[in-house]
């Protein structure tokens, strides 16, 4: 189904302090799509004490990442859920090329794929500054330069073979991150809309 004539299917990345979950909340709200992030799905179920809590809170606290066929299914439950049958926002997931071969095989049984794939791009040393300062007004003192540099090193490493399958694919829609949050957001639309994916209006 074209993005155009319906809700699209959007995955976002970006490095940590690029304003990605800012930009994510804004996106699912202006296609009224549901924005789906692994990570809040984990800690909610943590929180909650859920059976999928425990088990994510136990891989967890041992230092280990939740496996892949652990966060397939929750993402498979997820996207079965009405609010995001016809269009959503993936935010943290896929992670892996792996995962991306689960996400095809989940949306191909519903004939659909995935319609753009949003990525914030930042540069480093105007992230590490942008951190930096975050960290010192909310008295994060974990956050020193070397533990910011290592999360975007992480990030790099770990996102550049899915951004190189999604580009391979035509999927990719590059965003400069940095500015002003209306500035950014701007971009985006007009990138998007460049796809014929366009914000309904209002």
């Amino acid at each position: 189904m074209s993005a155009a004539a319906g809700k699209p299917r959007l995955l976002i990345v970006g490095p940590p302090g690029s304003g990605k979950g800012t930009q994510a909340a804004f996106l699912a709200d202006r296609f009224d799509i549901p924005a789906i992030s692994t990570g809040d799905i984990f800690r909610a179920n943590i929180k909650e004490g859920t059976a999928l809590g425990k088990q994510v809170q136990a891989i967890v606290s041992e230092g280990g990442y939740v496996p892949d066929s652990l966060t397939n299914e929750i993402v498979r439950d997820r996207l079965h859920q009405p609010d995001a049958i016809e269009g959503f926002l993936l935010d943290g997931y896929p992670r892996t090329t792996d995962q991306v071969v689960a996400l095809d095989a989940l949306l191909a049984e519903s004939d659909a794929s995935l319609d753009a794939v949003v990525q914030l791009q930042a540069d480093t040393e105007e992230v590490v500054a942008r951190l930096l300062k975050r960290a010192a007004e909310q008295g994060r003192t974990d956050d020193t330069e070397e533990v910011i540099r290592h999360r975007l090193d992480l990030y790099a490493h770990e996102t550049a073979p899915l951004i190189e399958v999604f580009t391979a694919r035509g999927l990719v829609v590059a965003v400069d991150g940095l500015g002003e949050v209306d500035e950014v957001t701007a971009r985006i639309d007009a990138a998007l809309a460049a796809r014929g994916i366009i914000v309904p209006a209002v």
